[in-house]
């Protein structure tokens, strides 16, 4: 069974944030690699998807979006084929049986819980994801099915550390809020270091969320864990896998 990482703060909700043990894939994607877009064989994808799902939720149906860097969240009322998946970066539910998914190999995994309304979400928040939205618009569409942000309890899982995300000007130029700054430590001329796991938490609090955990796991350091796209990028390699998070609600 893949081994899956917890977060204290979704205490008796299934998740779980999956890394690269665990699975069938061979090659530079080697393990538990979730991800289509990997140029790997799909029925090994679909096996490790399904391992994915049975050490986080036996039995659920899993639903994962295609996605495209964007703020859209979307609300799942049923399963979806694979070749008809909405472009979305986020998804919630109020459906038991049901196991929502993203895939990330650096940005940020987010899973949220409100317990007291049955509402589950799961976003995927790069750093272009969190700046336009993608975490408000999570919310809203938790809100919708009856979720309230104080009572929910949001866990940012595995993604790249700040001593590992070097950024140039021109990325910070991004990010021209007066309290943005705090985001960025000074590195090497004209290059910042920029900590996308503070930002994403930020904004779940800017959301009004409860609860907010960090599990502090980089994924470009610890390659024995996780996939990275930015370690795939720096070794000049063809592909890179991606790491599955899942959350649902146990019917």
């Amino acid at each position: 069974m893949p081994p899956a990482v917890r977060a204290a703060a979704l205490d008796g909700v299934a998740h779980g944030f999956l890394g690269r043990r665990g699975g069938i894939s061979r090659g530079l994607v080697a393990g538990l690699n979730a991800g289509f877009g990997a140029d790997d064989d799909a029925a090994a994808v679909a096996e490790n998807r399904a391992r994915a799902v049975a050490a986080v939720m036996p039995g659920a149906v899993l639903v994962a979006p295609y996605q495209v860097h964007s703020a859209k969240a979307v609300i799942v009322d049923q399963p979806w084929a694979v070749d008809a998946r909405p472009r979305a970066d986020a998804v919630v539910t109020d459906r038991p049986g049901l196991v929502l998914g993203i895939v990330t190999a650096d940005c940020a995994p987010i899973l949220l819980a409100d317990r007291a309304a049955g509402v589950v979400g799961a976003a995927h928040a790069g750093w272009r994801g969190a700046h336009d939205g993608v975490i408000a618009a999570t919310i809203e569409a938790m809100e919708k099915l009856g979720a309230q942000p104080a009572r929910i309890n949001a866990a940012i899982g595995p993604c790249i550390a700040q001593s590992s995300y070097e950024v140039d000007l021109g990325f910070r130029q991004n990010f021209t809020g007066s309290d943005e700054g705090r985001f960025f430590a000074v590195g090497k001329a004209g290059h910042f270091q920029f900590d996308l796991e503070a930002y994403v938490a930020e904004r779940l609090k800017h959301s009004g969320i409860g609860v907010i955990e960090r599990l502090g796991l980089d994924t470009y350091s610890d390659e024995a864990s996780y996939y990275s796209y930015r370690r795939a990028t720096h070794r000049a390699e063809p592909t890179y896998g991606r790491q599955i998070s899942l959350i649902g609600i146990s019917g």
